[in-house]
């Protein structure tokens, strides 16, 4: 199952126009998405606000991530303080990979956005956060913070924006979008041995785990006949059939 590095804003300095600062509202907005993210089976790594953009970068590339995601807001320069709206989504220009995700986010986010015409993928060698990690980079700028109604917009709709980027991404890595339910314990019951788990819901998806027959595991969510489980640090998938609720 995919890994990504999840990197809100760390800049308390840049306050919104309405109250709070981008620091604030992009961790709320990363608050919104863990749900998502854990229902759908994507492992995350995050950053804390105490750290900078070059500290989060470090952190990012000392691991593994399929892709690293900045989410910020957007400022207009003094001259034009309040007068721009709209939605930039950052990638790196030689980046097939950061590219995709790139466009993937801002269709989608133009599905939400009030002025999907204001919203955009684009190519970057400026960002830090899109230049130097190793991952594949996305770098999310989320409206204007100094213009009352992209700011208002970011307030009012944490949920559905969280929502909206994580069904990106699980397009992107091509997973099921899963909604949050309670997870729930089972029981594998077959009788040759083992239950492969997948990195996807399908027979032809690589095995990243077995579990042996009467092995406890943890189911976190269903798509068609496949549970999503966590067995041994493990997240993946596994058909429903030779796993028993308890």
């Amino acid at each position: 199952m995919p890994i990504i590095y999840l990197s809100p804003s760390t800049q308390e300095s840049n306050l919104y126009v309405n109250g709070g600062s981008e620091e604030e509202w992009m961790n709320r907005l990363a608050d919104a998405m863990v749900p998502y993210l854990d229902a759908s089976g994507i492992q995350y790594v995050r950053n804390t606000p105490d750290m900078t953009a070059a500290s989060s970068i470090r952190a990012s590339n000392a691991g593994n991530y399929d892709l690293h995601l900045a989410l910020h807001s957007n400022a207009s320069a003094p001259a034009n303080y309040g007068q721009n709206r709209g939605i930039i989504v950052f990638y790196y220009p030689t980046s097939t990979r950061g590219k995709r995700a790139s466009e993937i986010v801002a269709n989608n986010l133009k599905a939400i956005y009030p002025l999907p015409n204001n919203v955009r993928a684009e190519p970057t060698t400026s960002i830090g956060e899109v230049r130097q990690p190793r991952a594949p980079s996305v770098f999310i700028e989320l409206g204007y913070h100094d213009n009352p109604d992209d700011a208002a917009w970011v307030k009012n709709n944490l949920d559905r924006i969280a929502q909206n980027i994580v069904l990106s991404l699980t397009e992107y890595f091509n997973i099921p979008f899963l909604y949050p339910q309670t997870p729930r314990q089972g029981v594998v019951d077959v009788s040759w041995g083992y239950l492969n788990i997948r990195s996807r819901p399908n027979t032809s998806a690589p095995v990243i785990a077995r579990a042996y027959d009467g092995a406890q595991l943890t189911v976190i969510n269903q798509w068609q006949n496949w549970y999503l489980v966590s067995f041994d640090g493990v997240v993946g998938y596994a058909s429903s059939d030779f796993i028993t609720l308890i």
